[in-house]
């Protein structure tokens, strides 16, 4: 149990909810509960926008608590694009109680982290983590059979700006999550599992995981896991680099990059170890499955 500082309690109630999101692109956004606009630490915070904060939980002990908050998508307040387009994944929330007769005196309840978010037809729901969800995330090296680094970072040290390894061209015919370019002097399915980032447009600076590429006639067909959170028109510029799927044949023979190849690919699998030795089977001692 927490008591409020000296100041913030009284005869009459004047406590109000303020949420600070903070977005991983550096935008910041406040929001409260209360019917006027306040500025608390310097971040305005608006009311009338929809925004409302369901039940909350704490734990104890290394579980993940958290909570959710809903509100409405409208233009002044968290835009429908905006959500579409992941900006405010991750981000992060700083609850507080705020007196609204002297907004600066505040309270910070709980900071978490935006999770889940789930769009409705008029609004949005976000699902609130406590830090404890970081607990979660794998830390380290990963032992498995396929490549453990992401192709082009430090520990892949693929250039990937590389002619044979990226492009720059624009879209001709789209449907929102798949365009015709003209990217055809690239090998086919050399940008599949690749990223494609937009260089102008109503979509410029978005990223987006590429599907599928493959050749189309005279032209190349680009499809994307995902929507574009804005429309895409023909003539939209963008550039992508090469994808892999982390085997260690694409590593040596499309990359030329086996020294950095940061998977096991002889491990044994769970079929293997699962299975029953026979009696007198060889090569079941404990010793190399391939001296």
């Amino acid at each position: 149990m927490r008591n409020l500082p000296e100041g913030m309690t009284g005869e009459a109630t004047t406590l109000a909810r303020c949420w600070r999101v903070l977005r991983r692109d550096g935008a910041v956004s406040g929001f409260t509960d209360h019917d006027r606009d306040l500025l608390v630490d310097g971040t305005p915070h608006r009311a009338a926008t929809g925004f409302e904060a369901a039940e909350a939980e704490a734990v104890l002990g290394f579980a993940v608590g958290g909570g959710e908050i809903m509100g409405a998508l409208v233009s002044d307040g968290i835009a429908e694009a905006d959500v579409r387009a992941g900006l405010y994944d991750s981000a992060t929330v700083e609850l507080r109680l705020v007196d609204w007769t002297d907004p600066t005196k505040s309270f910070l309840l709980d900071i978490g982290t935006i999770g889940e978010v789930k769009r409705t037809e008029h609004g949005f729901s976000a699902e609130v983590r406590s830090i404890a969800h970081r607990l979660d995330e794998r830390r380290g090296r990963a032992f498995q059979a396929t490549c453990a680094a992401d192709l082009g970072d430090a520990r892949c040290r693929v250039d990937l700006n590389r002619p044979e390894f990226r492009r720059e061209a624009a879209t001709a015919e789209t449907d929102g999550r798949s365009f015709l370019t003209a990217v055809t002097d690239a090998p086919d399915r050399r940008f599949t599992g690749g990223v494609l980032r937009f260089l102008s447009g109503t979509n410029v600076g978005a990223t987006f995981q590429v599907k599928l590429h493959r050749r189309a006639g005279g032209r190349a067909e680009l499809h994307l896991w995902s929507p574009a959170a804005r429309t895409i028109a023909p003539g939209d510029r963008f550039a992508v680099t090469a994808g892999c799927d982390k085997q260690l044949e694409t590593c040596r023979d499309v990359f030329g990059n086996l020294v950095n190849f940061r998977g096991f690919p002889r491990m044994p699998g769970n079929d293997l170890l699962m299975r029953r030795v026979l009696d007198g089977e060889g090569g079941m001692d404990g010793g190399s499955l391939f001296a």
